[in-house]
């Protein structure tokens, strides 16, 4: 509908596979699993539930009747208990022991924990993904000669690959968190109003030991090894600020990527792909704007602010439960997830199509490796007879002037014009240039990708093979 408001991480950003995860269907389903899960584990517990009543439930376990919960909903004001009445309008033997002893939060905390392990699942293998492609990049132009900057002024040089193998080590190690924040992952279980079972006791005749196995029995039933030891009514909000945190690191990653090549297009040495159609500006028709880099920068500063919500909330919950987490909750959680989904999505897209431009890079390095070669210079000609401190005089008059046209004037660096016409060096221009070999002055950067690739990023890609990455793996 054009006249109602529509998120753009629907209508342009997110994947279909994330947009389905954390939409109402997914949720309500998980609602009734859990419901099914709890009745499951209650009868094998000893409680009067039959096996009649759970397979009724888990005969329309995914037969939403929608219009009837979204009826006794403005009715009640209530979701969870107009999807319990739902729920039991469908399952005339099971509505009795539909949500029994549980609270609110048991399916609304337990599937949001749930669907959270899937969602970081996912973001993890985007993010192999363009450790993979990256590292395919890095290999073709590992002994490419670059110019390095620090504080954005020319630097040494380092290669094209080595470069790229400082955005794969960011993805590096939030890839590693990510494995840990999974790891980590908890679920409510049956906790009760305030965390103390105490409706489960009841159900139980006092019997503690049977309301430990429900939970341990529910955590095996929706995939996860044990629950959250001990909460309130609600598992703590700071596993929802340590999932924020992780996805805030990704999109910290891409965005000094983008950054990187934002900068490296106005230079003119690496692009981002242009498709042949494209458009870069609708007035200046010869542009070639980054737009999918400055789209990565825009969506990463979204989830970077967005961090603080989850945070806000964790810091501010009231003793064993408050409702304003809710709401928030609701948007910041699922938005980060759709816009670390999308971030990633343009990040493999950029990382698989990189355009190089060597003879530009080669041109850069020229114009400033004559002043950071004075060093290597002075010794060649101090081997050829000359006095050093003679020579580092007349090295730095000639550094200082053709500096000066160069930023003053407009002029080409002629520096080694310079010194091959001064007397004092005899050495001609030729042997100049072949000390300005940029591959002289690369250091170990062409060794260090490969050291990189082959000791850490081809042994993490061959790890998550399992985990059907769907990448190349370079051996």
């Amino acid at each position: 509908m054009r006249n109602t408001y529509e998120s753009p991480f629907n209508t342009r950003y997110a994947s279909q596979e994330m947009l389905e995860l954390f939409s109402p269907h997914v949720k309500f389903k998980t609602w009734r699993r859990l419901w099914i899960a709890l009745a499951e584990a209650e009868k094998e517990l000893g409680l009067d539930i039959t096996d009649d009543q759970i397979n009724e439930l888990k005969k329309y376990k995914d037969d939403i009747n929608y219009e009837l919960a979204e009826q006794i909903e403005k009715e009640t004001r209530h979701d969870v208990m107009s999807h319990v009445r739902a729920y039991g309008a469908q399952c005339e033997k099971a509505k009795g022991i539909i949500h029994l002893g549980a609270t609110s939060c048991y399916v609304g905390d337990n599937t949001d924990i749930i669907i959270y392990r899937e969602a970081l699942q996912i973001i993890k293998k985007k993010v192999l993904s363009v450790i993979s492609k990256l590292s395919r990049f890095a290999e073709k132009h590992k002994d490419m000669p670059a110019l390095g900057y620090t504080h954005f002024q020319p630097a040494q040089l380092v290669t094209v690959g080595k470069r790229a193998c400082l955005w794969i080590m960011d993805l590096i190690l939030d890839a590693e968190e990510i494995d840990f924040v999974i790891s980590s992952l908890r679920p409510l279980g049956s906790k009760g109003t305030t965390g103390t079972q105490a409706s489960f006791l009841a159900l139980f005749n006092g019997d503690h030991e049977k309301v430990k196995k429900l939970d341990k029995l529910i955590a095996e039933k929706i995939g996860f090894s044990e629950v959250i030891p001990v909460s309130g009514q609600t598992y703590s909000r700071k596993q929802d600020s340590r999932i924020l945190n992780v996805l805030s690191s990704i999109a910290q990653s891409a965005s000094k990527f983008s950054h990187d090549m934002r900068l490296l297009a106005n230079l003119k040495e690496m692009e981002e792909p242009f498709e042949k159609n494209q458009i870069g500006s609708s007035a200046m028709a010869y542009k070639r704007n980054p737009m999918r880099c400055e789209r990565i920068t825009s969506l990463s500063r979204y989830v970077i602010v967005n961090a603080l919500n989850p945070a806000l909330t964790a810091s501010t919950q009231w003793f064993e439960r408050t409702l304003d987490d809710s709401a928030n909750k609701r948007i910041s959680v699922s938005e980060a997830f759709l816009a670390v989904d999308a971030i990633l999505n343009i990040y493999n897209n950029v990382a698989d199509g990189i355009v190089v431009y060597p003879k530009m890079i080669r041109k850069r390095i020229m114009e400033e490796l004559p002043f950071m070669a004075t060093e290597n210079i002075l010794m060649e000609a101090v081997k050829r007879g000359g006095d050093r401190q003679v020579l580092h005089e007349r090295i730095r008059v000639h550094s200082l002037e053709a500096a000066r046209l160069v930023k003053e004037e407009g002029k080409p660096n002629d520096l080694i014009d310079r010194i091959a016409n001064d007397p004092s060096f005899d050495i001609n221009k030729e042997d100049l240039l072949s000390v300005l070999a940029p591959e002289n002055f690369i250091g170990r950067s062409s060794e260090q990708v490969e050291e990189f690739l082959s000791e850490h990023v081809i042994p993490l890609l061959k790890k998550n093979e399992a985990e059907e990455t769907n990448v190349e793996l370079k051996a």
